[in-house]
């Protein structure tokens, strides 16, 4: 967002003081593997889970990787042990990224672990009392039957697949995986890639799979941040705005994982998990002020506009608003 990016320098230029305390502020990131079946789709979501797994290094995030090591616990109760070991509420995220094979029938939908699968349903009820972000990341086959049951306020999800039909081999998982970390897919510039950002990157790179092999794509990832359960197509966007209205006229998804990103920049790591909580809320007021500016006075937009960005400027600064 220019408006972070120019409060960002704003604070570098003039050295003000900020709490470093962040640096010891941790994202956690569960990341479960599905049986391969086939040793060549096995060594491709090894791979992404690597990708991800070095991500968070350079993240400094908690990971943890379930499905590629063997254990005498089945990988269904792992996850279900890691999710349970979770602090249920704060402001760090907690990111859970399957990859892999999925299924979906009229009953429910499956991602294909080793041993037992987990089910939709069970996933929807172990996140159930999470009050801090989560970010559910379906790289699977058929992960868009994931969507509309796992839809929340405050939670961010992303499928491979648009519903549970797309049930061919994904490829998304892997352009995401690649992406996530990747500066090169920062579009818009201001020094860190956020989710939004890789997740546009990723559904490009796939499209341009299917085109360039001259296949009809059987994949097309959605996006949802809103809980509406609904989600939204990557060519609703151009660059990082959203540029279509939902037939209701609500705002489509996006705003909210433009704001996280699982690699901060330095300035982002200068502010603690709680600033940024406070500083994401006041840019999504400024978000809904834009979109009424048409129906407002220009000298009422103009005082609004100003509260809202003083109120960011002193959390840079080191306060609260």
């Amino acid at each position: 967002m220019m408006i972070r990016f120019l409060l960002l320098l704003t604070v570098i230029l003039t050295a003000a003081h900020v709490r470093a305390d962040g640096e010891k502020e941790r994202a956690s990131v569960l990341i479960a593997v599905s049986a391969g079946g086939e040793d060549q789709y096995a060594d491709a979501f090894a791979k992404w889970a690597t990708h991800w797994q070095k991500a968070c290094e350079t993240a400094g995030a908690k990971g943890v990787t379930i499905g590629l090591e063997k254990s005498e616990q089945v990988d269904r109760e792992r996850l279900k042990s890691a999710l349970e070991a979770e602090p249920k509420d704060g402001a760090n995220e907690l990111w859970l990224v399957l990859l892999g094979h999925g299924t979906a029938d009229a009953k429910d939908a499956k991602f294909n672990l080793r041993g037992d699968d987990v089910s939709v349903t069970e996933i929807a009820a172990w996140l159930k009392p999470f009050e801090r972000p989560v970010i559910v990341v379906c790289a699977f086959s058929a992960g868009g039957a994931w969507l509309k049951p796992l839809a929340a306020r405050g939670r961010i999800i992303v499928t491979a697949t648009k519903n549970g039909s797309e049930n061919n081999y994904s490829r998304f998982g892997g352009y995401l995986s690649q992406a996530i970390a990747d500066p090169a897919a920062d579009i818009d510039k201001d020094g860190e890639t956020s989710l939004l950002e890789a997740w546009l990157t990723a559904a490009r790179r796939t499209a341009e799979f299917y085109k360039d092999e001259g296949r009809i794509a059987t994949e097309h990832s959605l996006l949802e941040d809103n809980g509406d359960g609904l989600g939204t197509p990557p060519d609703w966007f151009s660059g990082v705005r959203a540029v279509k209205k939902t037939k209701d006229g609500s705002a489509p998804d996006g705003l909210r994982a433009a704001q996280i990103h699982l690699v901060h920049s330095a300035a982002e790591r200068a502010l603690t998990a709680e600033q940024r909580t406070q500083r994401d809320a006041l840019e999504r007021e400024l978000a809904g002020l834009r979109d009424r500016k048409a129906t407002m006075k220009e000298d009422e937009y103009f005082r609004e506009l100003e509260v809202l960005l003083l109120k960011i400027a002193r959390i840079y600064r080191g306060g609260s608003q």
